[in-house]
């Protein structure tokens, strides 16, 4: 697809060789992911996007705008589109990730 098809905030899902995966601009960064959560098999990429929102304490949150969080639609299991890494558990539950060129 032309990049014009994907403007800056803009997603799209693609299916490549019998896979659906999830086609992300954020801010001029291309990023894929599989859209396929890892729970239950819920279309991942479907769900909701937002910053990555933090506590250092209790009763302290705050919102980390360089992070992007998709979050399941179905139970709400949330991942970095970055990286793939889910939020509750990242060095153990991750969904897959693509190389993005833009040629």
């Amino acid at each position: 697809a032309p990049v014009s098809a994907f403007p800056p905030g803009s997603r799209r899902i693609v299916d490549i060789q019998g896979r659906s995966i999830g086609v992300f601009n954020l801010d001029g960064e291309y990023v894929a992911l599989r859209s396929s959560c890892p729970h239950q098999g819920a279309p991942l990429c479907l769900g909701l996007v937002r910053s990555l929102v933090v506590s250092s304490r209790p009763f302290e949150v705050s919102v980390d705008e360089t992070q992007a969080v998709i979050k399941c639609p179905w139970h709400g299991w949330e991942f970095n589109i970055r990286t793939g890494q889910s939020v509750f558990n990242p060095h153990r539950v991750r969904v897959r990730r693509y190389e993005v060129t833009v040629e």
